[in-house]
């Protein structure tokens, strides 16, 4: 992030405005870097959603949807496969045979096969959003906090009356204040 924000800082313009600028800068930034904030954060490869595919019907028969919000709970919150990763994935076990779908209710539910069972078994011992959310965890928490409060900022700056605008700008410029004053204690 390094030099991508504007001189101008916090004190440009009119009260608070260089506040709401940096404010979506970070925001900006901060989305690129992760995927893209409705993306659901990390990233991870196609390996990493077969074994948890396999991990999770390893427990209990599931559905695609069911899949892609236990992976983003167990994750806590840091990997959302999206359904353009899961549905494939699922249709690919199943041409190999390690899975099986039954229609009910207009919804397919997927269940492991004994050769699936036995994959899922041969795989690694850890889960893959377990080891997104304990690596990430202190690393992830922090874009994770920026994130929401540059969504929040936006909204106040978009929907609020000027007077809120000023409280807000009053509460980002002391949450600065703060964040500077945790790195200054040993």
């Amino acid at each position: 992030m390094g030099g991508s924000f504007s001189a101008g800082g916090f004190g440009s313009g009119s009260p608070g405005e260089g506040i709401w600028q940096t404010m979506e800068q970070i925001f900006s930034e901060v989305e690129k870097r992760m995927g893209g904030a409705r993306g659901g954060g990390t990233r991870m490869g196609k390996g990493d959603v077969r074994a948890a595919v396999l991990a999770l019907l390893a427990e209990k028969p599931m559905h695609g949807y069911q899949i892609i919000r236990e992976i983003d709970e167990r994750s806590g919150g840091s990997w959302k496969p999206s359904a353009g990763s899961v549905y494939p994935t699922l249709q690919l076990l199943a041409d190999e045979g390690l899975i099986t779908a039954e229609e009910s209710n207009g919804r397919k539910t997927y269940a492991l096969t004994e050769a699936g069972r036995a994959e899922a078994e041969a795989a690694d011992s850890s889960a893959p959003w377990e080891s997104t959310a304990t690596e990430g965890t202190p690393s992830n928490l922090l874009p994770k906090a920026g994130i929401e409060l540059a969504q929040a900022a936006a909204q106040v700056r978009r929907t609020g009356s000027p007077e809120q605008v000023k409280q807000a700008a009053e509460v980002l410029d002391e949450a600065r204040r703060k964040l500077y004053s945790i790195l200054a204690q040993d």
